[in-house]
């Protein structure tokens, strides 16, 4: 997570103007970096499925934003590789065309919701195809010899593929010497970028972990979640210890729960395939929503230093309980008003228990978190379209409003919003007008776009970047990989009874009725997704 001098700071205040850039189409020189920047360091960048959706989506869009943004170094090339012979011009136009099509439907993707020729023209030029199989000799020896002829040792390895293709290639990168550092002709780093899932289970992680590791160090492995990519997720450590007003509240003593929400309005969206081998709580919960979380419960590092970092978030998923089948609950969508059932998906089996809904109720066991419930869900086909965390803090005693006609006072809630709306809100009490004493709730609240100027990006420029330049911060450990699955392995794998029950819910609506229930036990109802109470209408 690269940081800006403070020297900037004032400015930043003051201003929400974004520095100008200045693009060249020229095979060498790279568009200015904006005040405060330095453009990241040459490099190749490898991209094991260059012909992929993840490719096309996410990585080429992040390269171009950070093209326009002058952070790319003048030297950096970019070699795709994939099944099937194609012409390196095939390849360029292919993702130009993509690019265009996004530019035209999602304006925030792009600086002025449409390409700029010139910045484009200075990627392509970056852009080689290779045609090779991910598990073939052949493949490996030839990229040895591209990466010979290039000007400097610095390259990563980005595996924008389907699991079962992580170890094959890291083996075969290792075998062939492509990750071995500070060797003659190859005297740079060698980093390796790995995409979730990483691991299905504990097992699994682990194995792949043991795999991993047995051809590169750990400093070079940098195991990608998207969310970490997003402004409004790296705004949390800002907001809990940038301020003073928050951090001496942030424990046990005021917090009364913490809500986790990433809900979503779609289906699987043609993923019937992924979906049946994973479900919703392989999918988000140890990876996303336990990212969130330690986000939100860390300790304060003394530095941003990536170690500093990643050693108090390792902390938190360390001292997490285990979960067991009674703190989860596992729904799947069916027929109702936004839509059809799971079920009648494209490639769902038509007797599925696959979950596409999961609640979980978790507890941190220590000094700061001890008997403070974490609640988290995720969910598709749900009411709205919601990524939030709300912190509710301990009720005030009641005892001074009693003889009014106060019946109840509404919680004190922070609210972090992530997605779609970037933000945050606090819910509060004041007195209503009038000569009564009478108390009403309302909502102070901050909108990202009503400070800073929007920026383009689709939540990999920052992860891309900080690879580059070697910031591991945003990215995962092995051993905070693992600690997360061991947390939930008695949920994967009951050591009694059967499998976590799946409940109906109906399309468009809250979730299982289950879900409300596991809330209730402690005296808890989750935040509505469709409007939170104090929401203006």
């Amino acid at each position: 997570m690269s940081t800006t001098p403070n020297t900037q700071a004032s400015d930043q205040a003051t201003s929400t103007q974004t520095p100008s850039c200045k693009v060249s189409a020229s095979p060498h020189d790279a568009p200015a970096s904006p005040a405060g920047k330095r453009p990241a360091p040459p490099c190749t960048l490898v991209i094991f499925g260059a012909g992929g959706d993840l490719t096309k989506r996410l990585l080429m869009p992040a390269l171009y934003n950070l093209a326009v943004d002058g952070l790319l170094d003048g030297g950096m090339k970019i070699i795709g590789i994939n099944h099937g012979e194609r012409e390196t011009s095939a390849w360029r136009d292919d993702l130009h065309q993509s690019l265009e099509q996004f530019a035209a439907d999602k304006a925030s993707t792009f600086h002025a919701g449409k390409l700029d020729d010139k910045a484009w023209d200075w990627v392509a030029q970056r852009l080689e195809y290779m045609a090779g199989e991910f598990e073939s000799d052949d493949t490996f020896t030839k990229l040895k010899q591209k990466l010979d002829q290039s000007s400097g040792g610095n390259v990563i390895f980005y595996l924008a593929v389907t699991s079962r293709f992580f170890k094959p290639i890291v083996e075969h990168l290792g075998k062939a010497g492509l990750l071995k550092e500070g060797d003659g002709d190859h005297g740079g780093f060698r980093r390796i970028v790995i995409e979730k899932p990483f691991g299905t289970d504990l097992a699994s992680a682990r194995d792949l972990n043991e795999h991993i590791l047995s051809y590169a160090k750990e400093e070079q492995v940098y195991r990608i979640d998207h969310f970490l990519g997003k402004d409004t997720v790296q705004s949390i450590l800002a907001v809990r210890f940038a301020n003073a007003l928050f951090e001496p509240v942030w424990r046990r003593e005021y917090i009364d729960s913490v809500q986790i929400t990433a809900a979503e309005t779609i289906g699987v969206e043609g993923r019937g395939k992924f979906y049946e081998q994973t479900g919703a709580f392989r999918d988000m919960l140890p990876n996303h929503l336990f990212q969130l979380l330690g986000m939100v419960a860390m300790e304060p590092p003394n530095s941003f230093d990536a170690e500093a970092v990643r050693d108090k978030k390792a902390d938190i998923f360390d001292a997490i309980q285990p979960l067991t089948p009674d703190d989860v609950v596992f729904g799947q969508y069916e027929k109702g008003p936004t839509g059809v059932g799971y079920r009648e998906e494209p490639d769902v089996a038509p007797d599925s228990s696959t979950e596409t809904y999961a609640a979980a109720r978790v507890f941190v066991e220590n000094w700061r978190w001890a008997g403070v419930p974490f609640y988290l869900r995720t969910g598709k086909r749900l009411a709205a379209r919601r990524t939030e965390i709300s912190v509710q803090l301990k009720p005030v005693p009641f005892r001074l409003f009693r003889d009014t006609p106060v019946d109840a006072l509404t919680p004190n809630v922070l609210t972090l919003r992530i997605d779609p709306a970037h933000g945050t809100s606090f819910d509060f009490n004041v007195k209503t007008p009038g000569p009564v004493m009478q108390i009403g709730a309302v909502q102070s609240s901050f909108d990202y776009n009503d400070f800073f100027t929007e920026r383009a990006n689709v939540g990999y420029e920052t992860l891309l970047y900080d690879c580059m330049l070697g910031d591991e911060t945003l990215f995962q450990r092995a051993d905070s990989i693992e600690t997360s699955w061991s947390a939930v392995d008695d949920v994967l794998h009951p050591k009694t009874g059967g499998a976590v029950p799946v409940h109906g819910y109906a399309s468009g609506s809250e979730g299982p009725a289950q879900a409300d229930a596991l809330l209730a036990r402690n005296g808890h109802a989750w935040r509505p997704l469709k409007q939170n109470p104090v929401e203006k209408k």
